[in-house]
């Protein structure tokens, strides 16, 4: 009988761990379509902060309307309400970035440079979450910083983007990460649906805002447009929190990374853009370092209340 209970508690954990590579998968190309959609509707010169305020509002009502279904109202509701307020800043840094990158470079581009994002965090927790950082995971985080370089190739002057694409996605790397460390303490605390939900409230208030100095009309294609932003994030999101309850957060990030080649296939069937040599010698160094570095996080243990 032992044997017999055992045996299903392993098959029970390898259909939980299928279960949450399906969502992982699921939730990362559905941020592909909704950075397809950002990129699409941005061609038509719409302003940054107009375009991220609809992202927030209806990446907000699609997260309230599925805690509505689900009777958890409660898990949207912030606990520290000053810290969440300073957070929500930082992703919509993000996202306003996101914005102006998808503007100047290719979908392959944009998403080998911010594939930077795990390197930065990794460096981030080692220092302000007392992390250890072996030299294989420097080795590792070298490999990937040489990549960006490779791809990017500046000592070309035939490029897949321009510098103002490169800065922003730099902003992009620094608001992401600085927010991926500082939510890891904030989850002691407070909800990822929450955390999501109010960096949508934040977003879509700040924008709007903006849109009262000035806002361009939008026809019914641009609403499409954003609506399907909102959505594909929403949908995003709910997948990758369903992941992660079925496994841990490190076994997700892995599939993190194909995000790459649904970008790059999405990239070629829409724009018909095909990444260069030195965009895919930088995209395997990088590639190959960031699922080192999503491996070895398996060993890092997770903060509790009295880390």
């Amino acid at each position: 009988m032992p044997q017999s209970n055992n045996k299903m508690q392993r098959q029970g954990a390898q259909l939980s761990d299928l279960r949450a590579i399906g969502f992982a998968l699921a939730g990362f190309t559905f941020w592909v379509l909704a950075d397809t959609s950002i990129k699409l509707v941005g061609q038509s010169g719409l302003p940054a902060y107009e375009m991220v305020a609809f992202l927030g509002l209806f990446m907000a009502m699609f997260l309230a309307m599925y805690a509505l279904w689900r009777h958890q109202m409660h898990t949207l509701r912030p606990h520290r309400l000053n810290r969440q307020v300073a957070r929500a800043c930082l992703d919509m840094g993000n996202n306003v970035c996101v914005v102006i990158a998808l503007r100047h470079l290719t979908l392959t581009l944009f998403y080998i440079l911010v594939f930077m994002a795990p390197m930065v965090i990794a460096l981030l927790s080692s220092v302000f979450l007392r992390e250890g950082l072996a030299w294989k995971r420097v080795t590792a985080i070298g490999v990937g910083f040489a990549g960006v370089v490779i791809a990017v190739h500046p000592w070309s002057s035939i490029r897949e983007g321009d510098w103002i694409g490169f800065g922003a996605c730099m902003v992009c790397v620094a608001c992401f990460s600085v927010n991926m460390v500082w939510s890891r303490v904030l989850t002691r605390t407070e909800s990822p649906e929450s955390l999501a939900f109010f960096s949508g409230l934040v977003t879509a208030a700040v924008g709007l805002a903006l849109m009262m100095m000035h806002a361009k009309p939008l026809t019914i294609r641009l609403t499409a447009g954003l609506f399907a932003m909102g959505l594909f994030c929403a949908l995003g999101t709910l997948c990758f929190y369903i992941a992660v309850k079925h496994t841990s957060a490190a076994n997700v990030s892995q599939y993190h990374y194909t995000q790459l080649v649904t970008g790059t296939l999405v990239s070629y069937l829409v724009w018909h853009n095909k990444p260069g040599l030195y965009v895919l010698m930088g995209g395997s160094l990088i590639l190959g370092s960031g699922l080192y570095i999503a491996m070895a996080a398996r060993e890092i243990v997770p903060l509790t209340e009295g880390n």
